[in-house]
């Protein structure tokens, strides 16, 4: 069976591999990043109408500062962000399952969000809602992760920094096929990959559906 490389950080890693796992397939965590607090300060939460969660390490990492900001509804991408908010005591107003932009294009337009996020981040497309990012996270490098397995394997590439990570790393690419969550996330790790593609929708669901399909799919002739 075509071994499914995981490559995101904890604990979203270990996530992944257990739906992996849970679907038949053979997959291992291999992070190339770890994820570590920033010191932030948190904003008047009177000047906004709730939180915008990208990932469920805005919550996980945020500390005891996220307190005064517990009044604000969370709107969040991804059912694990979610389920983190609730835990860390947020009110969830929307889940969107299908990436940020579909999320804000399916709520009220004249919104004031603050959005808690990584260092590393893609600003949403055309928000019609008016948004303030605070970083509470950023992703620290892994030194020298032991890569060598992921030699005829599907690799699970979660963002574009870690498709330009991993494409930094491994020599050989050829037995490798790509199965990234998002175009630009394809896009970043060039080319001489045994092949790559993008899943349908930005979601762990979709993205291992592609995984499941590229360990069976054989060579094009």
């Amino acid at each position: 069976m075509t071994r499914v490389i995981v490559l995101r950080p904890q604990p979203g890693a270990e996530a992944t591999v257990e739906k992996a796992r849970a679907s038949g397939l053979e997959a291992i965590a291999i992070p190339l990043f770890e994820i570590e607090p920033v010191a932030w300060q948190a904003p008047d939460p009177a000047g906004f109408d709730g939180l915008l969660l990208t990932s469920a390490n805005a919550v996980r990492f945020g500390g005891d500062t996220l307190q005064p900001l517990r009044g604000l509804k969370a709107y969040a991408v991804g059912e694990a962000t979610a389920e983190a908010a609730l835990e860390a005591g947020f009110d969830i107003a929307a889940t969107g399952g299908a990436g940020v932009d579909r999320l804000l294009g399916s709520i009220e337009p004249n919104l004031k969000l603050l959005h808690l996020s990584g260092a590393d981040r893609r600003e949403p497309d055309g928000a019609k809602q008016r948004i303030t990012t605070v970083t509470v996270y950023r992703a620290k490098s892994v030194e020298n992760p032991d890569l060598s397995v992921a030699t005829d394997s599907v690799t699970l590439i979660h963002s574009p920094r870690g498709g330009r990570r991993f494409a930094e790393l491994v020599g050989k690419r050829d037995t490798i096929s790509i199965a990234a969550i998002s175009e630009a996330a394809a896009e970043a790790v060039g080319e001489g990959w045994r092949r790559v593609e993008a899943a349908e929708e930005p979601s762990d669901d979709a993205l291992l559906a592609l995984a499941a399909r590229l360990c069976d799919k054989p060579d094009p002739k």
